[in-house]
């Protein structure tokens, strides 16, 4: 999704802090950093949690909304203007940014939202007693991934070399991922080949190589700028007949084969709704972080018959969506 079209599905909110009167300016501001380009549903979802504490933007809350487009290399840059001026800095879907914010301020509030355990990456000090300035959610995104491969081989049990795109921006998150299914794909008998984007051009260019090198399937990391992409990987992957595991179920809802995800608009919703319980005088130290207990199996039927591949039933039984 393109800037441009993204500010304007945010309804004529303020996307950037422009204060129109003395009012305005007093709202308190939520700073929302994303490193790719979430959909409107998710930033709905957002602010449904906001709403759910009080919070109506453009009301009583400026929320100011930071979208890198992969580039994380902006993310220092943005904290640190942030962090002078925001009651709440807001990181759903984001490990880099969390942990960039949590590097830039010991004092300002952070609620993020994380696919790996926030005890590990030093967010938190513990679940229950986060005991600092960060809370969230752990939504499981890493913690996934090995059986994500394997009900990709399941759907597509002829396939032995499967593609692992990662985003090398993202530079912890892709080393882990290429460990974690490197050791699941060799327990099922599987061959990978590590590919790497960062950009919508090299997402294209990774698809070239995928044919050149005869790879056989795609498994695409769960990567905020990767789930900002659901159209172009879905179209690539039906254009050259590539059975794809998203992490996104927009991504199937466009025409790819399967994902397998925790709900990710429901975590955009917590997010939004830990911020606004600090908007009221929570303390980040006081809410312990929240896990994903819900994790969605989408199947696009349509694309499986295209593909030429037969649904087991027990995966049709096991399907949250299928879409035919």
């Amino acid at each position: 999704m393109k800037r441009r079209e993204f500010i304007t599905l945010l309804g004529g909110a303020a996307a950037w802090p422009l204060a129109a009167d003395a009012q305005q300016a007093e709202m308190p501001v939520v700073g929302f950093v994303h490193g790719g380009s979430p959909d409107a549903r998710r930033v709905a979802a957002f602010r449904k949690g906001l709403n759910e504490t009080g919070y109506v933007e453009g009301q009583n809350v400026t929320v100011e909304y930071h979208l890198l487009d992969g580039h994380y290399d902006r993310l220092p840059s943005v904290m640190a203007d942030l962090i002078r001026r925001v009651a709440v800095i807001a990181t759903p879907g984001e490990r880099l940014g969390a942990l960039a914010a949590k590097a830039a301020s010991t004092t300002v509030p952070i609620v993020f939202g994380v696919g790996t355990d926030p005890v590990k990456l030093g967010l938190v000090a513990s679940l229950a007693r986060p005991g600092g300035n960060a809370t969230g959610v752990n939504f499981f995104i890493q913690e996934i991934a090995a059986k994500r491969l394997a009900l990709l081989h399941e759907l597509a049990p002829k396939a032995v070399r499967v593609g692992v795109l990662v985003n090398p921006a993202n530079a912890s998150s892709a080393e882990a991922t290429l460990q974690e299914i490197g050791e699941a794909a060799r327990a099922i008998g599987l061959q990978i080949l590590a590919l790497n984007a960062s950009t919508g051009g090299e997402i294209e260019a990774a698809f070239g190589t995928l044919l050149r090198e005869r790879a056989d399937a795609l498994f695409v990391a769960g990567d905020p700028f990767f789930f900002s992409q659901p159209v172009q990987f879905a179209s690539l992957a039906l254009r050259h007949g590539i059975p794809m595991a998203h992490s996104s179920r927009e991504a199937v809802e466009a025409g790819a084969l399967m994902s397998y995800a925790s709900d990710g608009t429901d975590m955009f919703r917590q997010v939004g709704a830990y911020a606004g319980q600090i908007l009221k005088g929570a303390k980040p130290a006081d809410l312990p972080v929240t896990q994903s207990t819900k994790f969605e199996l989408v199947i696009n039927l349509k694309t499986a018959r295209a593909l030429g591949l037969q649904v087991p039933d027990r995966l049709l039984t096991l399907a949250d969506e299928v879409i035919e």
